[in-house]
């Protein structure tokens, strides 16, 4: 490096503006970079160096926040040197060494930067001497440091607002937080560790808004030191390392911060305080953590030369400036192509400008209109073969070229083509057949061009082109394009000749591949005409399809590209349901038949026969192509049989053909072989048709008796394929799906004849036990360690993209999750399997699905993954030697899958797809075997490893990549694929723990899994999917919302005392965003109506459950600790608009509905639920008339009940009046939530005269008590404190009663009269009822014209009438209590109080009842007494009654504090202002009660100012004295 160069350099650093952009460049592999390392270099001697010590540590401290890892680690080094040699080191945390240096390599790049915002509000919301006492609190060494810790986060949020920062300052805060993080880093610095992120936030706010503190403190080289030592001991709390990385941020890049800075014309006026802003250069070269506002994108002293005079003479840039002269004088390249094929050309410029014929030829070409226009011209007008087999080439070469330059469908090419008549020019060459090798070369060309053209507008094709397309396919004969698929017997002769043999071959290529990709790009289109175009084309293209596989003799088939072609155009095909169902002529089965033996012919001939791949000369292609068309039509064979006789279908004879005197057996054994096969694909596939087959339990039975001659019968085999871990992820998830398909089928706990389905069987060799069913389950499970094999497959999985590695580097050690080289372990990269030992059996000594238990092998150990030294062919050849296949030389086979072999020391990432199929397995498990299978989950923590691969943010992210990612790198559709099994991953991981906590709560009840679980739960939840385009996805997050939800119904379900908390603090994070999920879920009823019944039942069950807590306890303690539903609904200004918007959907979506969707229960419950806890949903039910609606709904419902009544026909009838019950049952619970304490709603029902309408229904009512019991219920809430509804049910005339209504009891005069006849007649055991009867007549007898109908009617007498116990039983029954609250709330008015003591013997029926007891309420008729001696009127009576005034002598010396205090205070009222109370009441006894229930209640009751009863009661007995002793 020259020495200018260097002195360049330092000279730069020494401006600190230059120097904090330079920086950004070092690094240690590039000349420029290393040089400005060389700066940060120090000498032998302390503190000497290139650079100033403090601007030396900041170039350093810089350096933490580069991109380059290795810059990182050079400046840790560095750093170590300052660290170490600072003064006072020793008696600093932590201590410096490679070890704490070594971790903390990527300490500042923090996953979520702080973003530098203040508030600068207009007025001041906190006064500045509450302010300064928060300060105090925080500062005081007096203080809890809990508190002051509690201080302190609130000063920092008081700190958002900029207008407080001046009361801090002039406190000296920053001074004190200084002064504790040095105390932090001493040796006894952990005391005050709570303090310290608070204090760095608090930091933080005040230096974004304080420059000149910024410039101060950045020169202090040990608050630098300081700060970063803070990071060291708190490296693993990213909330504290965020904070440092931000005042990092503030303090070393402040010269660059401000704009006056960077200004090139700088101003003698000073500059007015901004928002902290960087150049965009910074944030190019580091990693900040931090959001902040950037400026000068480019450098303001950037110099822009100007061209040289030579560089304009060059002919590259006078062609240039000719073709940009033309366009902008002919304004744009279409004029001037007009006025170049005009014959009037008028030159209006100078000749040197004027474009030559290569210019105007090459703007023709690139200009995409003109030169398409040009190849149709070409078309229509050409003469031979070769000119249109050009056109057609250049017309491929324009869809290239919008190809190459990302262009989506509304390209040039796109657009250009929908507007040519393009179809006409290449109809007539589709139209015929090929007569000679040149039309067939023609025709090769055009079909390539309809691929392409197909292909490059696949995500939204057009429906004028594929209608085209199709009407062409399906034309009558000739229908040459179909017709060339199969070869007839004049051309088959011709193929001796290989120059048309490789052309008519190229032709089959090109066909097949373009009938592949029109059923690709149908996937997008809606058009009703041409999907059935479509359908139709499917099965004649089936047709033919199968009679290329048929010609089995011809020499041709034997060509494997062909044979692999055809199939992979079935496999295509098929793939599509129904593709068999569109044929005039033949049944859909009989077609699958015909598919199905000519699939099983090509195994038999090319694969079973011949030994498996190892040696068989069929292709890879053919294999895997064979097995996936299997597959389909598995699924499609299922969809169009009636029943499982097509099973049989599926069998093929076993054993070889040089064993001519073995039995030919039935079965399925041919499918066991492609299980090991060396290709994964084919393994997967045929794996997976497998596990079609077993959806049905004809398939279980067959495969089961097909591996009866493999050690391990079919449990073993797949169980072993499961656990391999060298076994990619694909093909251990079919074999979960086998398992869990098995486990559906009811298997016996025993060995049961009768059974055709006996489950596994395990035979112990020593013991001679064997067992079947479930107990050989259990015992294969844990022969094979299956709960440890689970526990290590989810601590290996990978959520990540996985990628193909072009170098296939092997793992070394064990890996990590974060690895960016994942592989893919289905399609890029496979392990070899472990080799499996050969036990030479007696296929007759093993059961029909026997797994032999081998009791010499020990237990199994895990391996670490490590690099494959096995070569790739001798491992296949083993590994198939070992399959069990039949050697020539022997009758026995040679087949093991035995569990007993250990495990490998080689193994795969796990995908999520595997763990989903996991998930599944074992919510089967929990079904067969609960109380084993939830042991097993909670002693293996799978349950805890399962949640904790739950990560929103991974998804989030990668839905983010959706929106933003631009082919070809990464490709969009293997992030959708990702997104694809994270989903999958989720529903069914809930699933599952629906299961759990249906069989154990406690495997999910913990609170260490299930708050971060909810917290998932919910960000999955909302994630916004609106920019997502691909349909199957947006399908796979309803599926997987759905599922979520039920499982936060079904927690709230178990653990609703738990969960609740969780679940609404974190809705309180996402409030906004969670109600748009919400109504977007509701929006989805017809499209999605599970979604939509999830979303409204968790919804209905979260608000109910809430509202159940609050009535148990409303002075709750815990509710205030978290935001409830009701703070979220109604209390929260910022979420008014989103509760509106709720209200809004909830209301729509249950009045939208017709009565008998049954949709609709489900919006009204969650409707009722929304009612009964929001006063902002009551008010917007009140304002759509919801009330309103609610009666006229009801009104119809009596006339339609009062017309059927009068039809004939009783089973009709009784039908129709069960759906009007359900309805009106309906309609009264949501009147009931929508009064609910709510005096506007109930001053509306008044006016829609809710108690006529109830009233025209009474005799519908009283023949059903349920509906009885919501009607009582709601004229409870309608009554409570409303006197003007109380009134209203005194009203008569209410209107007429329906006809054939008196056998169920005509109503009389009023409500008030039916009420009380009903509870006269109510028959004991109907307690229920019985109870909201007197609960209604409670709050009526508080209303002056109520009690006067209670008086008129008599009906107090039934009180006289009362029983009560007798014997030992000293407890009331329920209907006394019932009384006992009725007569209370008389007891509260004179009238009442006149009503009761106009009863003869009610007094003596009080007082005998007050000596029993009642857990409820264990002394009202005390408190009767109480409100009856407060009025002057009644106290003769009590007075007179000498069993009540000895009742109320006794509770002074009642135990019960309650009892003294009532006896105190009704003894106190009676004597008041009543001469002759005083007198009876002066005898010696009730004196000295009096006497020493107050000496005793002086004596307990220490401080009766804190408890306003006691002090009532020491005022009672004080007075009692004083009168007792006034003479």
């Amino acid at each position: 490096m020259p020495r200018s160069w260097e002195v360049l350099l330092l000279e730069s650093y020494k401006k600190e503006k230059c120097a904090n952009v330079k920086k950004g460049y070092a690094d240690p592999e590039d000349p420029l970079g290393n040089s400005i390392l060389l700066l940060s270099e120090v000498n032998s001697e302390p503190g000497e160096g290139i650079l100033p010590c403090t601007t030396r540590l900041k170039f350093i401290l810089r350096l933490l926040l580069v991109k380059k890892p290795s810059v990182r680690s050079l400046a840790l080094k560095l750093l170590a040197f300052h660290l170490t040699n600072e003064e006072g080191a020793d008696a600093k945390r932590p201590l410096i060494d490679a070890r704490v240096l070594s971790r903390v390599t990527n300490l500042f790049i923090v996953k979520k930067p702080i973003e530098l915002k203040l508030d600068d509000r207009r007025e001041l919301v906190i006064k500045m001497e509450t302010v300064e006492k928060v300060y105090g609190v925080f500062t005081s060494d007096d203080v809890d440091l809990a508190l002051r810790k509690s201080a302190a986060e609130q000063l920092a949020v008081i700190m958002q607002d900029i207008k407080m920062h001046a009361v801090v300052k002039k406190l000296c805060l920053t001074d004190k937080i200084i002064e504790y993080l040095n105390e932090c880093v001493g040796q006894d610095g952990k005391v005050i560790e709570c303090l310290i992120q608070p204090s760095l936030t608090l930091l933080r706010k005040v230096l974004y808004a304080d420059s000149l503190m910024r410039v101060s403190l950045s020169q202090q080289t040990s608050l630098l030191t300081l700060l970063f030592r803070v990071s060291l001991i708190f490296h693993e709390d990213s909330a504290i390392v965020t904070e440092v990385g931000a005042l990092f941020c503030l303090l070393l890049f402040d010269e660059v911060s401000r704009m006056d800075m960077w200004s090139i014309n700088t101003s003698s006026k000073p500059s007015l305080p901004s928002a902290f802003s960087l150049p965009v250069s910074v944030f190019r070269r580091y990693h900040l953590p931090v959001h902040a506002h950037g400026h000068h994108a480019v450098s303001p002293y950037s110099i822009v030369l100007p061209l040289s005079s030579e560089c304009l003479a060059l002919k590259p840039v006078s062609d240039m400036l000719k073709i940009a002269w033309n366009l902008s004088w002919h304004h744009g390249i279409d004029n001037l192509l007009k006025q170049m094929d005009s014959e009037n050309k008028i030159q209006e410029f100078s000749d040197t400008l004027k474009l030559s014929t290569v210019d105007i030829l090459t703007l023709k070409i690139t200009h995409t209109a003109s030169g398409l226009q040009d190849c149709f011209h070409s078309i229509v007008q050409a003469a031979a073969h070769r000119e249109v087999r050009a056109a057609v080439t250049r017309m491929s070469f324009y869809l290239l070229n919008d190809k190459l330059s990302l262009k989506d469908e509304t390209s040039p090419c796109g657009v250009t083509l929908k507007s040519l008549a393009w179809h006409s020019a290449l109809n007539r060459f589709l139209q015929v057949l090929p007569a000679c090798t040149e039309d067939e070369k023609l025709l090769i060309d055009i079909v390539h061009f309809l691929k392409k053209l197909i292909k490059e507008q696949r995500k939204n094709p057009p429906v004028e082109l594929l209608k085209w397309i199709l009407e062409l396919l399906l034309r009558r004969n000739p229908n040459p394009l179909l017709d060339l698929l199969v070869l007839t017997e004049s051309q088959a002769q011709e193929e001796t000749d290989d120059i048309r043999t490789a052309v008519r071959q190229q032709l089959q290529k090109e066909l097949i591949a373009f009938f592949n990709t029109l059923l690709l790009s149908f996937t997008a289109v809606t058009d009703r005409k041409c999907l059935e175009l479509l359908y139709v084309f499917q099965t004649q293209l089936g047709l033919k399809l199968h009679q290329c596989l048929r010609v089995t003799n011809a020499p041709h088939f034997y060509g494997l590209p062909s044979l692999e072609r055809t199939l992979r155009g079935m496999a295509h095909l098929t793939a599509f349901p129904g593709w068999s169902s569109h044929s005039p002529s033949t049944k859909p089965l009989e077609i699958c038949v015909k598919y199905l033996s000519g699939l099983l012919e090509v195994i038999t001939s090319f694969y079973v026969e011949r030994g498996g791949n190892a040696m068989s000369f069929m292709g890879k292609g053919v294999t895997k192509s064979t097995v996936l068309c299997l597959l389909h039509l598995s699924h499609e064979m299922m969809a169009q049989a009636k029943s499982s006789e097509w099973m049989s279908l599926w069998f093929l004879p076993l054993g070889s053909h040089s064993e001519e005197h073995a039995p030919a057996q039935q079965g399925l054994a041919w499918l066991i072989p492609l299980w090991v096969d060396r290709d994964p694909e084919v393994r997967f596939t045929s794996l997976g048709l497998g596990s079609a087959l077993t959806m049905i339990e004809a398939g279980c039975v067959a495969l089961a008796n097909s591996c009866q001659n493999i050690s391990g019968g079919l449990w073993g085999t797949v169980v072993n394929i499961l656990l391999d871990q060298s076994e990619c992820s694909m093909v251990r998830r079919e074999a979960a799906f086998i398992l869990q398909n098995l486990l559906v089928i009811p298997m016996p706990t025993e060995i049961m004849k009768d059974f055709t389905w006996q489950g596994p069987c395990v035979h112990d060799e020593d013991s001679g036990v064997s067992l079947t069913g479930k107990p050989a389950l259990q015992a294969l499970l844990y022969h094979c360690h299956f709960y440890d094999h689970l526990n290590q497959m989810v601590k290996r999985c990978y959520l990540g993209l996985y990628r193909f590695d072009l170098k296939f580097s092997a793992f070394n050690g064990t890996f990590k999750a974060s690895n960016s080289n994942g592989l893919d372990d289905s399609f890029k990269f496979w392990r070899t399997p472990s080799r499996i030992s050969n036990q030479n059996q007696d296929p007759s000594s093993l059961s029909t699905s026997e797994t032999m238990v081998t009791p010499s092998v020990g237990s199994a150990e895990f391996q670490p993954l490590v690099p494959s030294t096995v070569l790739l062919s001798e491992a296949l050849h083993d590994q198939f030697m070992a399959q069990g296949q039949h050697e020539i030389a022997s009758s026995q086979p040679t087949h093991d899958l035995s569990l007993s072999a250990p495990l490998p020391k080689q193994c795969v990432f796990v995908t999520p797809s595997l763990l989903s199929a996991i998930c599944s397995l074992l919510d089967n498990l929990l079904v067969i075997a609960p109380q084993d299978t939830a042991n097993s989950l909670q002693q293996a923590q799978l349950i805890e490893l399962l949640c904790s691969i739950a990560d929103a943010t991974l998804l989030e992210t990668c839905v983010g990549e959706l929106k933003t990612s631009l082919p070809p790198f990464p490709p969009v559709e293997h992030t959708q694929a990702q997104v694809s099994f994270l989903l999958e991953y989720l529903s069914s991981l809930s699933r599952l723990l629906q299961s759990c906590l249906l069989v154990d709560p406690n495997l999910v009840v913990q609170e260490e899994l299930m708050k971060p679980l909810i917290t998932n739960i919910i960000g999955v939840l909302t994630i916004c999917t609106k920019d997502i385009s691909d349909v199957e996805l947006i399908t796979a997050f309803y599926h997987t919302w759905t599922h979520l939800l039920e499982l936060l119904a079904t927690l709230l379900r178990k653990a609703a005392p738990l969960s609740l908390p969780s679940i609404t603090s974190a809705l309180a994070k996402h409030w906004a965003t969670v109600i748009d999920m919400f109504c977007k879920c509701v929006g989805l009823s017809v499209r999605y109506p599970a979604l939509y019944n999830a979303s409204l039942q968790f919804l209905a069950l979260l608000l109910t459950e809430e509202a159940k807590m609050h009535l148990q306890d409303k002075n709750k303690t815990c509710l205030g600790h978290s935001p409830t539903m009701v703070l979220l609904l109604d209390e929260i200004q910022e979420n008014q608009k989103s509760s509106a918007q709720l209200n809004e959907v909830i209301l729509q979506c249950y009045e939208g509905k017709p009565s008998k969707d049954i949709l609709k229960r489900v919006a009204a419950n969650a409707l009722m639920s929304l009612l009964a806890i929001s006063r902002r949903a009551q008010k917007h039910a009140l304002k759509a008339d919801l009330i309103d609606n609610c009666m006229e709904q009801m009104k119809y419902i009596n006339a339609q009940l009062s017309l059927d009544s009068l039809r004939p026909g009783k089973a009709a009838l009784k039908k129709k009046e069960d759906g009007f019950t359900k309805e009106l049952s309906i309609i009264m619970q949501l009147l009931r939530n929508c009064l609910y304490q709510n005096k506007e709603c109930k001053e509306a029902a008044l006016g829609a005269q809710l108690v006529p309408v109830l009233y025209s229904l009474w005799p519908w009512l009283l023949m059903d008590d349920s509906l009885m019991q919501i009607a009582l219920q709601l004229l409870c809430v309608y009554t409570a404190n409303f006197p003007n509804g109380c009134s209203s049910l005194c009203w008569s005339s209410y209107g007429q009663h329906p006809v054939q209504a008196t056998h169920r009891g005509v109503p009389s005069n009023s409500m008030m009269h039916c009420i009380l006849k009903l509870a006269s007649q109510m028959p004991l055991e109907n307690t229920a009822l019985q109870q909201v009867v007197f609960m209604f007549l409670s709050n009526l007898a508080l209303s002056h014209d109520c009690k006067g109908i209670i008086q008129k009617s008599n009906f107090l007498q039934n009180f006289l009438s009362l029983s009560l116990p007798k014997g030992g039983n000293k407890h009331l029954s329920n209907l006394t209590v019932l009384w006992l609250k009725l007569l209370l709330n008389l007891s509260f008015g004179e009238d009442g109080q006149q009503m009761i003591l106009r009863l003869d013997g009610c007094l003596d029926l009080l007082t005998e009842i007050s000596k029993y007891k009642h857990k409820s309420i264990p002394y009202i008729p005390l408190l009767i007494f109480h409100n009856i001696c407060f009025s002057p009127a009644n106290k003769p009576k009590i007075l007179a009654n000498e069993k009540v005034i000895t009742t109320l002598a006794a509770c002074l010396e009642s135990e019960n504090q309650n009892a003294q205090k009532i006896g105190a205070a009704a003894l106190w009222a009676l004597i008041y202002n009543y001469h002759k109370a005083k007198t009876t009441l002066k005898n010696l006894s009730i004196k000295r009660r009096v006497d020493e229930a107050y000496s005793l209640a002086k004596k307990t009751v220490s401080d009766s100012k804190k408890n306003s009863l006691h002090a009532y009661y020491l005022k009672c007995l004080e007075n009692l004295i004083q009168l007792l002793n006034a003479s």
